[in-house]
C-alpha cells in the first residue's frame, strides 16, 4: 500500500484524523522511567499500544531520539509499530533539506533504515533536494509550508515578485507542491494549527493535498478552527498532538492510560468538528 492508501485506511478504520507525535523527553517520563534515556523505547511503545486504535498516523521526531543516542530505539519502535499497528502509517519528522546527493542518503535513512511511510522536508533548496525522496515508490513527503512557530513568518510570509501577482512564499510552496513538483502524487504540506487563516489559504491553493497540521495541544492550536480551515471532502488532514498526549499525566504510573484518554478526547473533538464542517458544506 502507498502512504496515502494507508492513511485513508487508518482514518476510516479508526474514525480519526489524529496523529500522535512521539517526542520523548526522558526528564518528563513518569515514575521509574524518569530521566532514563535507555527507556525511550519502553515509554513510546506504551503510548503506541495505548493509542493505536485512535489515530490515523504516528509521527516520531528524530531529534528526540538522536539527542540521546537512541536511534536504535527508534528503529525498534517503528518495527514495533509494524507489529502492533500495521494499519497506521509512520511519518518520520526529520525536516531534511539538502542537495540531491545528500538527499538520496537521507531518503535511504528515512525509508530503508527506519522504514517510515512518509517524511517531513524543507523545500528551501528547491526541487532537486526533494526529488530523491519521490523515487521511493508510494512513500510520502510533507514540505514545510506555513509552520506553527512564531518565527515562521520571518521568511514564509514574505511576498514574491511574480507574473501571478505577489504571492506569499508559503503560498508559492503550496502551488509548487500541488502542481509541478508533485510528479507521482506523493507530496503533502506542513501547516501549523496556530494559524488557521493561513491553513485556509493553503487549502485554497492546494485543494487536494494532504495537510500535516502540528500545533494542537501544548502549542495552543484550536482543533475546531483547524478542521474548519483545512478539511475538505477528499482532501485529508492529519492533526498532530504530541506533548499534550504523551505527558497527559506525567506524574502518574498509568501514563499510557492517561495518554489514551487524552487521545480519545482529541480524536472525538476533531471528528465532531469534521461533522460540523460536512454539514456546513452540504448546506451551501
Amino acid at each position: 500500500m502507498t502512504f496515502l492508501d494507508m492513511l485513508g485506511a487508518a482514518e476510516r478504520q479508526n474514525n480519526s484524523m489524529l496523529c500522535v507525535g512521539l517526542d520523548p523527553e526522558p526528564a518528563r517520563f513518569p515514575g521509574k522511567l524518569k530521566g532514563d534515556a535507555r527507556k525511550i523505547y519502553d515509554f513510546c511503545a506504551a503510548i503506541v499500544d495505548a493509542t493505536a486504535d485512535l489515530v490515523s498516523a504516528f509521527k516520531p521526531q528524530i531529534a528526540y531520539f538522536a539527542a540521546h543516542r537512541a536511534e536504535d530505539q527508534l528503529e525498534r519502535l517503528i518495527a514495533h509499530m509494524r507489529r502492533a499497528a500495521p494499519q497506521v502509517p509512520v511519518i518520520l519528522d526529520a525536516k531534511r533539506g539538502d542537495i540531491g546527493s545528500t538527499a538520496e542518503q537521507y531518503a535511504i535513512e528515512a525509508f530503508e533504515r527506519y522504514g517510515a511511510d512518509a517524511v517531513t522536508l524543507s523545500p528551501f533548496m528547491g526541487f532537486d533536494s526533494v526529488a530523491p525522496y519521490l523515487k521511493h515508490h508510494g512513500k510520502g513527503a510533507f514540505l514545510l509550508c506555513r509552520t506553527s512557530n512564531p518565527g515562521g513568518a520571518d521568511l514564509q510570509n514574505q511576498r514574491l515578485a511574480s507574473v501571478d501577482g505577489q504571492p506569499l512564499l508559503y503560498e508559492h510552496v503550496a502551488r509548487l507542491a500541488q502542481g509541478p513538483w508533485n510528479l507521482n502524487g506523493q507530496l503533502g504540506l506542513v501547516v501549523g494549527a496556530t494559524y488557521p487563516v493561513e491553513i485556509e489559504r493553503v487549502r485554497a491553493v492546494a485543494p487536494t493535498l494532504p495537510l500535516l497540521i502540528p500545533g494542537v495541544g501544548a502549542q495552543g492550536g484550536d482543533a475546531v478552527a483547524t478542521v474548519k480551515a483545512g478539511w475538505r471532502p477528499g482532501a485529508p488532514i492529519i492533526v498532530n498532538s504530541s506533548r499534550a498526549i504523551l505527558y497527559a499525566s506525567a506524574a502518574h504510573e498509568d501514563f499510557a492510560g492517561a495518554a489514551r484518554r487524552e487521545a480519545r478526547s482529541t480524536r472525538d473533538l476533531l471528528q465532531a468538528a469534521r461533522s460540523s464542517a460536512q454539514g456546513a458544506i452540504a448546506s451551501t
